[in-house]
């Protein structure tokens, strides 16, 4: 069992929740400013040509790329919240995931051409696996279950990701216009050295909480263990050097892990015998939810695929004679979140018990969805950079209001359904659905020519569409298997 932080944390407050929402607030919001200021140049980095600074690699593979990448990253959450729960616990693997995280950031910068990619995005990827599952995790342990302030702290909490999110890609945009790509990677790392110093200044504001290991590996499972290591290091060599997998059919492989690797979580977590029948109970309710959240962020995370396109070759960015930079798209809703968190947290905190249930959120939030890619239509007849700005603006505004209805609550949700023994790997699993959405983000991506946005956004809209109706429907039998969690 987790500890609880020590009285004198615990007794302490900021606006009515834990101080150590601070820290984990200000960690987290560093990490997203590497990890999304990165993000947003790294698909113009991958498909640019040389003499515009990048690698000159076919558009719709430079754009899988980026939709696996990002599944990579919440796959590796799975790895985090191993190594928390069975080596070194919640607030250590935070600690050294921003390390990592840091070190990757800097090889992008500093290491050029694909040798650099490579090196860099698979410590960014093992750096945010570690540090993103455990500090939503860690967040959780300090609220009791039942707490009516979860999601208002949660909500709060994405506020940071968001001011993250929001910085990121300007900054590193405006580095990347004026000195290059590799000025803008820099800038991320030195964002994330920023978070870690703040993190380790304040430390002691989460107490006790997250130290404790909850199921430690024994020490005799150590040699079974590293050749387990070195076997997979092996076949992943071995993999590449084969040309098993290429840049190409990535996404594809990258999706069929995801899928394993969730189905093989969902198996563990209904039939370990340290699993309660409350608790299995939890983790069947939070299946259909798992699915709705895959369905929301393969589309919310063509923010970084289609729309990374749609911006560079359909948007007009000219801002009163000043033409800004296409990558700004990843800053665009991030302006909503940071606007419209504070409201949404106070009305859950306000609204308590008597708010809607986390079913009904969900299936808000994904209907949602579907209808801000239906606002794309009236501008799928246009040619050329004839969209402007200001409209997707306001499009971005529907995104932010159902992401603030599903995410935010799904980080909560997946802390509160979590059996006591599994909290890291819970919140492991809650991300695996972000990582299997996100990686359909580039295959759906594929799909997408400006002569078709017509069919393209307004089938994927009304499919989502189609999913938040069923969650809807199914709202009633969510609930009583959520057992007594709201």
């Amino acid at each position: 069992m987790s500890e609880a932080p020590t009285p004198a944390v615990a007794d302490r407050t900021f606006f009515g929740h834990p101080i150590g929402l601070v820290n984990l607030f200000g960690v987290e919001l560093w990490e997203r400013f590497s990890f999304y200021g990165m993000l947003t140049i790294l698909g113009y980095y991958l498909y640019y040509e040389t003499t515009d600074g990048g690698l000159g690699l076919d558009q719709d593979a430079a754009i899988g790329l980026v939709g696996a990448y990002g599944g990579l990253v919440y796959l590796c959450t799975v790895l985090g919240g191993w190594v928390s729960d069975r080596l070194i616990g919640m607030e250590r693997t935070v600690l050294y995931g921003g390390v990592v995280v840091m070190a990757g950031h800097i090889a992008l910068a500093l290491i050029p051409g694909l040798a650099g990619v490579g090196v860099g995005l698979v410590l960014v990827a093992l750096g945010s696996g570690a540090l993103k599952s455990n500090a939503s995790a860690l967040l959780g342990t300090l609220y009791p279950k039942g707490d009516p302030r979860v999601d208002g702290g949660f909500t709060l909490f994405y506020l940071g990701i968001n001011l993250g999110a929001f910085v990121g890609p300007l900054l590193t945009g405006l580095l990347q216009e004026e000195w290059g790509f590799h000025a803008g990677f820099g800038a991320a790392a030195v964002g994330m050295a920023l978070g870690l110093i703040q993190y380790v200044v304040f430390r002691r504001n989460l107490g006790s909480a997250g130290r404790e290991v909850p199921d430690p590996l024994p020490r005799k499972a150590a040699g079974p263990l590293i050749v387990l290591l070195v076997a997979v290091l092996l076949l992943i060599a071995l993999v590449l050097v084969t040309g098993l997998v290429t840049i190409d059919n990535l996404p594809d492989v990258t999706t069929g892990l995801i899928i394993v690797a969730a189905i093989a979580y969902f198996a563990v977590l209904l039939t370990h015998r340290r699993v309660t029948p409350i608790e299995r109970s939890r983790v069947w309710a939070f299946l259909p939810l798992f699915l709705a959240n895959v369905v929301f962020w393969s589309l919310f995370q063509q923010i970084f695929t289609v729309l990374a396109v749609y911006s560079d070759e359909r948007m007009d960015w000219n801002i009163f004679g000043w033409t800004a930079p296409s990558s700004w798209i990843g800053s665009v809703e991030p302006v909503w979140i940071i606007a419209l968190s504070p409201l949404f947290a106070l009305m859950w905190t306000k609204l308590g018990d008597r708010a809607p249930s986390t079913p009904r959120k969900f299936a808000l939030g994904v209907a949602g969805m579907g209808a801000a890619f239906l606002l794309f239509l009236p501008m799928a007849g246009t040619t050329g950079r004839a969209v402007p700005a200001l409209v997707v603006l306001f499009i971005m505004a529907v995104f932010a209001v159902s992401e603030l209805l599903i995410s935010p609550i799904g980080l909560a949700v997946s802390t509160q359904l979590a059996p006591e023994h599994f909290r890291a790997q819970m919140m492991a699993l809650y991300f695996l659905s972000i990582a299997l959405g996100t990686t359909l983000s580039g295959l759906l991506a594929r799909f997408y020519s400006a002569d078709d946005e017509f069919a393209y956004f307004g089938i994927t809209g009304l499919v989502a569409i189609a999913a938040g109706a069923v969650i809807a429907g199914l709202s009633p039998w969510i609930t009583r298997y959520m057992s007594g969690v709201h």
